[in-house]
């Protein structure tokens, strides 16, 4: 049970097939002995000005991929110069290496130090979904960014424990719980963050209970907003009124980040 990597063969499930990015342009970063695999793309107002007044550092859920969301993600900010740096967690896509829990946090941190060199001084934002929050809310323990924003966090240790420790006496549940990588405490970063921060919270998550979501949000010890997303589920895209609430809160966010910085 401690050995052969339990967690991350019960928890992760990467992919590596070929996804049409669309218009998200390929780069990488160098991590440890391989690359890390980024796909970018720009807003409309961005590509027009031919710069981006804000990047969004992505990290996204479980099974899911940069290259499949990042030019339609940023279409959704065509109100904003914005552009999307989407990370490919290590065993994913094209990013080398294994697939390990332990291996997420610090290339959550590696993609951010090499878009900070790309950012200059224009402000970056972390925004996770699902397992990608527990990688935003590391960046957001760890280092200065501008704002952060999360969709359906996940207590990783304390969903194994309530949601899957009873039916096993916790005899397969509490290993599991011991062997999550402590850069992927939620609670524990939460509690370590002061960036401005978004919540995006699915009212009927079915894979992610809403009770999970709100130990994040109760944790979180730096100013917050909370966007409720009536009706939806875990997967369910970010739109309409919702979208138009965050495009809001993210104008908040940076005005806060702007207000705390020397």
């Amino acid at each position: 049970m401690f050995f052969g990597h339990l967690p991350d063969h019960l928890i992760l499930f990467p992919t590596r097939a070929q996804i049409d990015p669309g218009s998200a342009v390929r780069r990488t970063v160098p991590f440890e002995n391989g690359e890390l695999e980024i796909w970018t793309a720009q807003s409309r107002p961005a590509r027009q000005q031919g710069r981006a007044n804000v990047f969004i550092l992505r990290f996204y859920g479980n099974a899911d991929r940069a290259d499949r969301w990042a030019a339609l993600e940023a279409e959704m900010w065509n109100d904003r110069a914005v552009e999307i740096w989407g990370m490919n967690y290590p065993g994913f896509g094209g990013s080398t290496g294994p697939a390990r829990l332990a291996q997420i946090g610090p290339a959550a941190l590696a993609a951010f130090d090499a878009l900070t060199r790309e950012a200059a001084d224009r402000p970056i934002v972390a925004y996770g979904a699902s397992i990608g929050a527990t990688a935003a809310l590391h960046v957001a323990a760890q280092r200065p960014i501008a704002g952060l924003v999360l969709h359906n966090p996940v207590p990783l240790r304390e969903i194994i424990l309530r949601q899957f420790g009873w039916w096993n006496l916790w005899l397969l549940a509490g290993p599991v719980a011991l062997q999550m990588p402590r850069d992927l405490d939620s609670i524990a970063n939460a509690r370590a963050s002061r960036t401005p921060a978004i919540f995006l919270l699915a009212e009927k998550d079915e894979i992610v209970a809403p009770r999970f979501h709100r130990l994040v949000v109760q944790a979180y010890a730096g100013e917050k907003r909370i966007i409720e997303l009536r009706g939806a589920c875990h997967n369910d895209p970010i739109e309409g009124t919702a979208l138009a609430d965050l495009n809001d809160a993210l104008g908040w966010s940076l005005t806060k980040s702007s207000s705390r910085a020397p």
